[in-house]
Protein backbone atom coordinates (compact mmCIF):
# COMPACT_ATOMS: atom_id res chain seq x y z
CA UNK A 1 0.00 0.00 0.00
CA UNK A 2 1.26 3.51 -0.64
CA UNK A 3 3.07 5.34 1.84
CA UNK A 4 0.16 8.26 1.76
CA UNK A 5 -2.44 6.29 2.17
CA UNK A 6 -0.92 4.73 5.45
CA UNK A 7 -0.01 7.93 6.80
CA UNK A 8 -2.87 9.41 6.12
CA UNK A 9 -5.04 8.89 9.39
CA UNK A 10 -1.45 10.13 11.52
CA UNK A 11 -1.28 13.59 9.62
CA UNK A 12 -3.47 15.68 12.46
CA UNK A 13 -0.78 14.40 14.69
CA UNK A 14 2.04 15.41 11.84
CA UNK A 15 0.39 19.14 11.92
CA UNK A 16 0.31 19.22 16.03
CA UNK A 17 4.19 18.54 16.24
CA UNK A 18 6.76 21.15 16.76
CA UNK A 19 8.02 22.90 13.27
CA UNK A 20 11.75 22.05 13.61
CA UNK A 21 11.09 18.65 13.62
CA UNK A 22 8.17 18.83 11.02
CA UNK A 23 11.46 20.13 9.16
CA UNK A 24 13.19 16.75 10.03
CA UNK A 25 11.10 14.73 8.87
CA UNK A 26 9.72 16.11 6.01
CA UNK A 27 12.85 16.00 4.55
CA UNK A 28 13.64 12.86 4.63
CA UNK A 29 9.84 11.87 3.37
CA UNK A 30 10.69 14.23 0.54
CA UNK A 31 13.62 12.02 -0.85
CA UNK A 32 12.10 9.25 -0.72
CA UNK A 33 10.90 7.87 -4.51
CA UNK A 34 7.48 8.34 -5.84
CA UNK A 35 6.90 5.11 -6.27
CA UNK A 36 7.38 4.36 -2.09
CA UNK A 37 5.39 7.30 -1.45
CA UNK A 38 2.34 6.67 -4.02
CA UNK A 39 3.01 2.79 -4.00
CA UNK A 40 3.35 0.43 -7.49
CA UNK A 41 -0.39 1.30 -8.90
CA UNK A 42 1.03 5.13 -9.26
CA UNK A 43 4.04 3.98 -11.81
CA UNK A 44 0.97 1.83 -13.40
CA UNK A 45 -1.24 5.04 -14.05
CA UNK A 46 1.70 7.24 -15.02
CA UNK A 47 2.53 4.60 -18.04
CA UNK A 48 -1.15 4.22 -18.73
CA UNK A 49 -1.29 8.35 -18.87
CA UNK A 50 1.69 8.36 -21.45
CA UNK A 51 0.99 6.01 -23.51
CA UNK A 52 -3.19 7.05 -23.82
CA UNK A 53 -2.29 10.44 -25.77
CA UNK A 54 -1.10 8.35 -28.83
CA UNK A 55 -4.50 6.41 -28.65
CA UNK A 56 -7.24 7.42 -31.19
CA UNK A 57 -11.10 6.94 -30.69
CA UNK A 58 -10.92 3.44 -31.26
CA UNK A 59 -8.55 2.94 -28.55
CA UNK A 60 -10.39 4.80 -26.13
CA UNK A 61 -13.55 3.61 -26.46
CA UNK A 62 -12.32 -0.03 -26.48
CA UNK A 63 -10.69 0.77 -23.00
CA UNK A 64 -13.74 2.55 -22.27
CA UNK A 65 -15.74 -0.16 -22.63
CA UNK A 66 -13.66 -2.55 -20.96
CA UNK A 67 -13.50 -0.58 -17.92
CA UNK A 68 -17.37 -0.01 -17.96
CA UNK A 69 -18.08 -4.04 -18.01
CA UNK A 70 -15.22 -5.10 -14.89
CA UNK A 71 -16.90 -1.84 -12.77
CA UNK A 72 -21.19 -3.32 -13.83
CA UNK A 73 -19.73 -6.76 -13.11
CA UNK A 74 -17.97 -6.16 -9.83
CA UNK A 75 -20.73 -3.91 -8.60
CA UNK A 76 -23.43 -6.69 -9.45
CA UNK A 77 -21.51 -9.52 -7.71
CA UNK A 78 -20.35 -7.44 -4.75
CA UNK A 79 -22.21 -4.32 -4.07
CA UNK A 80 -26.10 -5.24 -2.54
CA UNK A 81 -27.65 -1.70 -3.54
CA UNK A 82 -26.85 -2.61 -7.91
CA UNK A 83 -27.37 -5.66 -7.25
CA UNK A 84 -31.27 -4.48 -6.15
CA UNK A 85 -31.45 -1.61 -8.82
CA UNK A 86 -30.21 -3.69 -11.54
CA UNK A 87 -32.52 -6.48 -11.04
CA UNK A 88 -35.13 -3.31 -11.16
CA UNK A 89 -34.39 -2.45 -14.38
CA UNK A 90 -33.55 -5.20 -15.92
CA UNK A 91 -29.87 -4.00 -16.81
CA UNK A 92 -27.24 -6.56 -17.35
CA UNK A 93 -23.76 -5.96 -16.76
CA UNK A 94 -22.80 -9.13 -18.98
CA UNK A 95 -24.90 -7.49 -22.19
CA UNK A 96 -22.29 -3.90 -22.48
CA UNK A 97 -20.44 -3.98 -25.79
CA UNK A 98 -20.43 -0.34 -26.17
CA UNK A 99 -20.44 2.48 -23.91
CA UNK A 100 -24.12 3.91 -25.03
CA UNK A 101 -25.35 0.63 -23.71
CA UNK A 102 -24.59 1.94 -19.71
CA UNK A 103 -27.77 4.27 -20.79
CA UNK A 104 -30.43 1.48 -19.75
CA UNK A 105 -28.82 1.23 -16.25
CA UNK A 106 -29.91 3.21 -13.29
CA UNK A 107 -28.89 6.90 -11.80
CA UNK A 108 -27.13 7.52 -8.50
CA UNK A 109 -28.20 9.93 -6.58
CA UNK A 110 -26.10 11.51 -3.82
CA UNK A 111 -29.52 11.06 -1.57
CA UNK A 112 -28.99 7.20 -2.06
CA UNK A 113 -25.56 7.31 -1.01
CA UNK A 114 -26.41 9.02 2.24
CA UNK A 115 -29.00 6.67 2.54
CA UNK A 116 -27.80 3.71 1.38
CA UNK A 117 -23.79 3.56 2.15
CA UNK A 118 -22.93 0.29 3.08
CA UNK A 119 -25.03 -2.04 0.14
CA UNK A 120 -22.76 0.41 -2.24
CA UNK A 121 -19.87 -1.27 -0.72
CA UNK A 122 -17.95 -3.73 -2.01
CA UNK A 123 -18.22 -7.16 0.48
CA UNK A 124 -14.80 -8.43 -1.45
CA UNK A 125 -12.98 -5.44 -0.44
CA UNK A 126 -12.08 -5.42 3.95
CA UNK A 127 -12.28 -2.21 5.79
CA UNK A 128 -8.51 -2.24 5.77
CA UNK A 129 -8.65 -1.31 1.73
CA UNK A 130 -11.11 1.15 2.39
CA UNK A 131 -10.55 5.24 3.14
CA UNK A 132 -13.43 7.72 4.18
CA UNK A 133 -13.63 10.55 2.80
CA UNK A 134 -16.73 12.88 2.58
CA UNK A 135 -17.52 16.10 0.47
CA UNK A 136 -20.06 18.81 0.51
CA UNK A 137 -19.71 18.91 -3.27
CA UNK A 138 -20.47 22.38 -5.65
CA UNK A 139 -23.80 21.73 -3.78
CA UNK A 140 -24.05 21.77 0.61
CA UNK A 141 -25.23 18.49 0.33
CA UNK A 142 -23.09 16.31 2.58
CA UNK A 143 -22.04 13.19 1.09
CA UNK A 144 -19.50 10.56 2.82
CA UNK A 145 -17.74 7.48 0.49
CA UNK A 146 -14.67 5.37 -0.06
CA UNK A 147 -12.03 5.49 -2.22
CA UNK A 148 -9.74 2.35 -2.85
CA UNK A 149 -6.58 2.66 -0.37
CA UNK A 150 -3.26 2.24 -2.64
CA UNK A 151 -5.57 3.02 -5.85
CA UNK A 152 -7.37 6.63 -5.92
CA UNK A 153 -5.25 8.91 -4.30
CA UNK A 154 -1.87 7.81 -6.61
CA UNK A 155 -4.41 7.47 -9.02
CA UNK A 156 -5.70 11.23 -8.79
CA UNK A 157 -1.88 12.48 -7.99
CA UNK A 158 -0.48 10.97 -11.58
CA UNK A 159 -3.50 12.52 -13.64
CA UNK A 160 -3.30 16.25 -11.52
CA UNK A 161 0.37 15.72 -12.16
CA UNK A 162 -0.19 15.29 -15.97
CA UNK A 163 -2.34 18.10 -16.78
CA UNK A 164 0.18 20.62 -14.53
CA UNK A 165 2.99 19.38 -16.86
CA UNK A 166 1.15 21.24 -19.67
CA UNK A 167 2.10 24.23 -17.47
CA UNK A 168 5.49 23.21 -16.63
CA UNK A 169 5.19 21.66 -13.31
CA UNK A 170 7.83 19.38 -12.58
CA UNK A 171 8.84 16.98 -9.87
CA UNK A 172 10.69 19.02 -7.24
CA UNK A 173 8.29 22.34 -7.92
CA UNK A 174 8.28 24.95 -4.90
CA UNK A 175 4.48 26.18 -4.71
CA UNK A 176 2.26 27.88 -2.54
CA UNK A 177 -0.78 26.96 -1.51
CA UNK A 178 -3.32 29.13 -0.38
CA UNK A 179 -6.60 27.40 -0.88
CA UNK A 180 -8.03 26.65 2.32
CA UNK A 181 -5.30 25.56 5.07
CA UNK A 182 -6.27 26.69 8.35
CA UNK A 183 -3.06 28.68 9.92
CA UNK A 184 -4.85 29.59 13.10
CA UNK A 185 -8.33 30.15 14.37
CA UNK A 186 -7.59 33.79 15.18
CA UNK A 187 -8.12 36.81 13.34
CA UNK A 188 -4.63 38.53 14.36
CA UNK A 189 -2.85 35.36 14.30
CA UNK A 190 -0.14 33.61 11.80
CA UNK A 191 -0.90 33.39 7.88
CA UNK A 192 1.49 30.78 7.15
CA UNK A 193 3.03 27.44 7.77
CA UNK A 194 5.80 25.14 5.80
CA UNK A 195 5.20 21.99 4.71
CA UNK A 196 8.46 20.05 4.94
CA UNK A 197 7.35 16.81 2.67
CA UNK A 198 6.30 18.74 0.17
CA UNK A 199 8.59 21.76 0.21
CA UNK A 200 5.61 24.29 0.26
CA UNK A 201 4.54 27.44 1.72
CA UNK A 202 1.19 26.85 3.13
CA UNK A 203 -0.69 30.00 3.27
CA UNK A 204 -4.26 30.91 4.53
CA UNK A 205 -6.97 31.99 2.50
CA UNK A 206 -9.22 34.15 4.72
CA UNK A 207 -6.68 36.39 6.22
CA UNK A 208 -6.10 38.43 2.93
CA UNK A 209 -7.09 41.36 4.09
CA UNK A 210 -5.96 44.90 3.17
CA UNK A 211 -3.89 45.24 6.61
CA UNK A 212 -2.07 41.62 6.04
CA UNK A 213 -1.88 41.79 2.64
CA UNK A 214 1.94 43.02 2.58
CA UNK A 215 2.60 39.89 4.78
CA UNK A 216 1.35 37.59 2.03
CA UNK A 217 3.45 39.29 -0.64
CA UNK A 218 6.42 39.50 1.61
CA UNK A 219 6.30 35.92 2.40
CA UNK A 220 5.88 34.58 -1.19
CA UNK A 221 8.44 36.83 -2.31
CA UNK A 222 10.63 34.94 0.12
CA UNK A 223 9.76 31.52 -0.79
CA UNK A 224 10.48 32.50 -4.51
CA UNK A 225 8.01 29.62 -5.48
CA UNK A 226 7.62 28.34 -9.26
CA UNK A 227 3.82 27.93 -9.01
CA UNK A 228 0.87 29.54 -6.82
CA UNK A 229 -1.45 26.07 -6.32
CA UNK A 230 -4.84 28.78 -5.46
CA UNK A 231 -8.39 29.55 -4.82
CA UNK A 232 -9.66 31.85 -7.60
CA UNK A 233 -10.91 33.95 -5.51
CA UNK A 234 -7.62 34.21 -3.33
CA UNK A 235 -6.45 35.18 -6.90
CA UNK A 236 -9.03 37.82 -7.57
CA UNK A 237 -8.36 39.66 -3.73
CA UNK A 238 -4.57 39.73 -4.50
CA UNK A 239 -5.50 41.63 -8.10
CA UNK A 240 -8.12 43.93 -6.27
CA UNK A 241 -5.47 44.90 -3.28
CA UNK A 242 -2.33 45.61 -6.22
CA UNK A 243 -5.06 47.55 -8.32
CA UNK A 244 -5.96 49.77 -5.28
CA UNK A 245 -2.72 50.09 -3.94
CA UNK A 246 -1.41 51.68 -6.72
CA UNK A 247 0.98 48.16 -7.22
CA UNK A 248 2.20 45.35 -9.55
CA UNK A 249 2.75 41.61 -8.56
CA UNK A 250 6.68 41.58 -8.82
CA UNK A 251 7.07 37.65 -8.17
CA UNK A 252 7.76 35.59 -11.31
CA UNK A 253 5.98 32.56 -11.30
CA UNK A 254 5.71 29.72 -14.18
CA UNK A 255 1.73 29.14 -13.54
CA UNK A 256 -0.99 29.98 -11.37
CA UNK A 257 -3.02 26.17 -10.59
CA UNK A 258 -6.49 27.38 -9.97
CA UNK A 259 -9.34 24.88 -8.69
CA UNK A 260 -12.07 23.98 -7.03
CA UNK A 261 -14.12 27.27 -7.17
CA UNK A 262 -15.46 28.72 -10.98
CA UNK A 263 -13.27 30.51 -12.44
CA UNK A 264 -14.48 32.33 -16.01
CA UNK A 265 -12.85 33.31 -18.92
CA UNK A 266 -12.30 37.09 -18.36
CA UNK A 267 -11.74 36.82 -14.44
CA UNK A 268 -8.56 34.40 -15.82
CA UNK A 269 -7.54 36.97 -18.36
CA UNK A 270 -7.34 39.44 -15.50
CA UNK A 271 -5.39 37.00 -13.49
CA UNK A 272 -3.03 36.47 -16.38
CA UNK A 273 -2.52 40.10 -16.70
CA UNK A 274 -1.91 40.79 -13.31
CA UNK A 275 0.24 37.66 -12.41
CA UNK A 276 2.14 37.95 -16.00
CA UNK A 277 1.65 34.03 -16.74
CA UNK A 278 0.04 31.34 -17.35
CA UNK A 279 -3.49 30.37 -15.22
CA UNK A 280 -4.33 26.55 -15.59
CA UNK A 281 -8.01 25.97 -14.39
CA UNK A 282 -9.34 22.17 -14.28
CA UNK A 283 -12.42 20.41 -13.04
CA UNK A 284 -13.16 17.13 -10.64
CA UNK A 285 -14.39 16.22 -7.56
CA UNK A 286 -13.89 14.49 -4.28
CA UNK A 287 -15.45 11.02 -5.15
CA UNK A 288 -12.44 10.53 -7.97
CA UNK A 289 -15.58 9.29 -10.54
CA UNK A 290 -14.56 12.15 -13.45
CA UNK A 291 -11.40 14.99 -14.38
CA UNK A 292 -10.93 17.39 -16.38
CA UNK A 293 -8.17 19.80 -17.21
CA UNK A 294 -7.72 22.38 -19.94
CA UNK A 295 -5.11 21.90 -22.70
CA UNK A 296 -2.10 23.46 -23.74
CA UNK A 297 -3.09 25.60 -26.20
CA UNK A 298 -6.85 26.02 -25.59
CA UNK A 299 -9.08 27.04 -22.89
CA UNK A 300 -11.31 24.20 -23.39
CA UNK A 301 -12.02 21.47 -20.39
CA UNK A 302 -11.02 18.23 -21.84
CA UNK A 303 -12.54 15.15 -20.10
CA UNK A 304 -9.82 12.27 -19.24
CA UNK A 305 -11.70 9.21 -20.92
CA UNK A 306 -9.02 6.99 -19.04
CA UNK A 307 -9.67 8.66 -15.15
CA UNK A 308 -14.39 7.31 -15.86
CA UNK A 309 -16.81 7.60 -18.15
CA UNK A 310 -18.49 10.86 -18.55
CA UNK A 311 -22.20 11.55 -19.60
CA UNK A 312 -23.60 14.62 -20.21
CA UNK A 313 -27.63 15.09 -19.58
CA UNK A 314 -30.06 17.38 -21.37
CA UNK A 315 -29.12 20.87 -22.16
CA UNK A 316 -30.93 23.45 -19.90
CA UNK A 317 -32.72 26.98 -21.79
CA UNK A 318 -29.12 27.82 -21.11
CA UNK A 319 -27.46 25.31 -23.22
CA UNK A 320 -25.73 23.35 -18.91
CA UNK A 321 -25.75 20.32 -19.26
CA UNK A 322 -25.45 17.74 -16.11
CA UNK A 323 -22.25 16.18 -15.42
CA UNK A 324 -22.91 11.95 -15.09
CA UNK A 325 -19.97 9.99 -13.87
CA UNK A 326 -19.22 5.88 -13.75
CA UNK A 327 -16.12 5.42 -11.74
CA UNK A 328 -13.11 3.81 -13.35
CA UNK A 329 -10.59 1.65 -11.04
CA UNK A 330 -12.06 1.99 -7.52
CA UNK A 331 -13.30 -1.21 -6.90
CA UNK A 332 -14.02 -0.99 -2.97
CA UNK A 333 -17.30 1.56 -4.05
CA UNK A 334 -17.57 2.08 -8.14
CA UNK A 335 -19.98 5.22 -8.69
CA UNK A 336 -22.32 4.15 -12.28
CA UNK A 337 -24.12 6.98 -13.38
CA UNK A 338 -23.37 9.57 -10.70
CA UNK A 339 -25.46 12.70 -10.58
CA UNK A 340 -22.92 14.91 -9.94
CA UNK A 341 -25.21 18.34 -9.49
CA UNK A 342 -22.16 19.98 -11.49
CA UNK A 343 -23.26 21.11 -14.89
CA UNK A 344 -21.27 22.04 -18.28
CA UNK A 345 -21.61 23.69 -21.68
CA UNK A 346 -19.91 21.38 -24.02
CA UNK A 347 -17.62 22.69 -27.09
CA UNK A 348 -19.57 22.10 -30.42
CA UNK A 349 -17.81 19.92 -33.18
CA UNK A 350 -16.55 22.85 -35.32
CA UNK A 351 -14.48 23.82 -32.29
CA UNK A 352 -10.90 23.04 -32.61
CA UNK A 353 -9.64 20.29 -30.04
CA UNK A 354 -6.40 18.94 -28.70
CA UNK A 355 -7.28 15.67 -27.98
CA UNK A 356 -10.53 13.33 -29.18
CA UNK A 357 -11.77 14.05 -25.68
CA UNK A 358 -15.13 15.75 -24.88
CA UNK A 359 -14.32 19.21 -24.05
CA UNK A 360 -16.31 21.93 -22.35
CA UNK A 361 -16.33 25.69 -22.56
CA UNK A 362 -17.76 26.68 -19.21
CA UNK A 363 -17.90 24.53 -16.04
CA UNK A 364 -20.92 25.89 -13.61
CA UNK A 365 -19.24 24.19 -10.53
CA UNK A 366 -19.04 25.62 -7.18
CA UNK A 367 -18.86 29.80 -7.41
CA UNK A 368 -16.72 32.25 -5.27
CA UNK A 369 -19.03 32.39 -2.45
CA UNK A 370 -17.60 34.16 0.90
CA UNK A 371 -18.55 35.01 4.83
CA UNK A 372 -17.65 38.37 5.66
CA UNK A 373 -16.40 38.19 9.13
CA UNK A 374 -16.51 41.41 11.64
CA UNK A 375 -13.15 42.30 10.60
CA UNK A 376 -13.78 42.26 7.33
CA UNK A 377 -12.12 39.41 6.19
CA UNK A 378 -13.48 37.18 3.36
CA UNK A 379 -13.94 33.47 3.86
CA UNK A 380 -14.25 31.30 1.60
CA UNK A 381 -17.39 28.85 1.58
CA UNK A 382 -15.00 25.86 -0.51
CA UNK A 383 -12.91 25.69 2.65
CA UNK A 384 -16.05 23.85 4.23
CA UNK A 385 -15.52 21.09 1.51
CA UNK A 386 -14.92 18.48 4.76
CA UNK A 387 -13.38 15.51 4.20
CA UNK A 388 -13.42 14.25 7.71
CA UNK A 389 -17.09 12.60 9.48
CA UNK A 390 -17.97 15.92 10.71
CA UNK A 391 -20.91 16.37 8.26
CA UNK A 392 -21.86 12.62 8.25
CA UNK A 393 -25.91 12.06 8.40
CA UNK A 394 -26.61 15.22 7.19
CA UNK A 395 -29.15 15.92 4.19
CA UNK A 396 -27.82 19.44 3.23
CA UNK A 397 -26.37 22.05 4.94
CA UNK A 398 -26.16 25.76 4.60
CA UNK A 399 -25.19 29.25 5.75
CA UNK A 400 -27.33 32.34 6.18
CA UNK A 401 -25.74 35.92 6.43
CA UNK A 402 -27.01 39.27 7.07
CA UNK A 403 -24.46 41.05 8.94
CA UNK A 404 -20.75 40.58 8.75
CA UNK A 405 -19.08 38.53 11.62
CA UNK A 406 -22.71 36.92 12.22
CA UNK A 407 -24.01 33.78 10.43
CA UNK A 408 -26.45 30.88 11.09
CA UNK A 409 -25.24 27.43 10.01
CA UNK A 410 -28.81 24.95 8.67
CA UNK A 411 -28.75 21.76 8.61
CA UNK A 412 -31.17 19.05 7.38
CA UNK A 413 -30.44 15.69 9.82
CA UNK A 414 -30.84 11.85 8.53
CA UNK A 415 -32.73 10.12 10.49
CA UNK A 416 -29.29 8.39 11.86
CA UNK A 417 -28.61 12.07 12.97
CA UNK A 418 -27.46 12.16 16.71
CA UNK A 419 -28.17 15.30 18.41
CA UNK A 420 -24.26 14.63 20.00
CA UNK A 421 -23.16 15.20 16.48
CA UNK A 422 -23.96 18.46 16.69
CA UNK A 423 -20.93 19.52 19.30
CA UNK A 424 -18.39 18.27 16.81
CA UNK A 425 -19.93 20.65 13.68
CA UNK A 426 -19.85 23.39 16.29
CA UNK A 427 -16.39 22.85 16.95
CA UNK A 428 -15.13 21.99 12.70
CA UNK A 429 -17.10 25.46 11.60
CA UNK A 430 -15.81 27.24 14.13
CA UNK A 431 -12.05 26.60 14.06
CA UNK A 432 -13.00 27.65 10.40
CA UNK A 433 -14.62 30.85 10.86
CA UNK A 434 -12.22 32.22 13.67
CA UNK A 435 -12.37 34.37 16.39
CA UNK A 436 -14.46 37.37 14.80
CA UNK A 437 -17.39 35.17 13.68
CA UNK A 438 -20.55 34.76 15.61
CA UNK A 439 -22.24 31.75 14.60
CA UNK A 440 -25.81 29.88 15.54
CA UNK A 441 -27.00 26.72 14.34
CA UNK A 442 -30.47 26.00 13.30
CA UNK A 443 -32.23 22.45 12.26
CA UNK A 444 -34.74 23.07 9.22
CA UNK A 445 -36.92 20.92 7.58
CA UNK A 446 -35.85 22.36 4.02
CA UNK A 447 -33.42 24.55 2.66
CA UNK A 448 -34.00 27.52 0.49
CA UNK A 449 -33.09 26.85 -3.27
CA UNK A 450 -32.51 28.56 -6.47
CA UNK A 451 -35.21 29.30 -9.25
CA UNK A 452 -33.96 26.56 -10.76
CA UNK A 453 -34.37 23.76 -7.86
CA UNK A 454 -30.71 23.71 -7.19
CA UNK A 455 -28.95 23.81 -3.31
CA UNK A 456 -27.70 27.03 -2.73
CA UNK A 457 -24.68 26.51 -0.11
CA UNK A 458 -25.16 30.54 1.00
CA UNK A 459 -27.84 32.72 1.29
CA UNK A 460 -26.22 36.13 1.71
CA UNK A 461 -27.88 39.49 2.40
CA UNK A 462 -24.59 41.53 2.40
Amino acid sequence: MALEDRLYPLLKVYDRIPQRLKNCVGAVYRVLPQKWKWGAEYPKFKKLIRESLEWDEDDIREYQVKQLRTTLLRAQATCPWYQKKFAEFKFHPENLLSTEDIQNAPFLEKRDIQDHLNELVSSEYPESKRLYITTGGSTGVPVGFYLQKGVSRPKEQAFLEAMWQRVGWKQGSRMVLIRGHVTTESSKGKISSYDATRNWLLMSSAHLTDERMPEYLEQIEKFKPNFLHIYPSAALQIVEYLERTHQAWRIPVQALLCGSERLNLPQKHILERAFGCKVYRWYGHSERAVLAGEGVSTDLFYFWPLYGYTEFGEPDDLGYQEVIATSFHNNVMPLIRYRTGDYVKLATPDYPHEFPWPAAVEVAGREQEFLISATGRKISLTMFNMHDSIFDNLYAVQFYQKQPGVAEFRYKPTRNFNPSQLENIQKGIRSKLGDDFEISFRQVEEMERTSRGKHRWLISEL
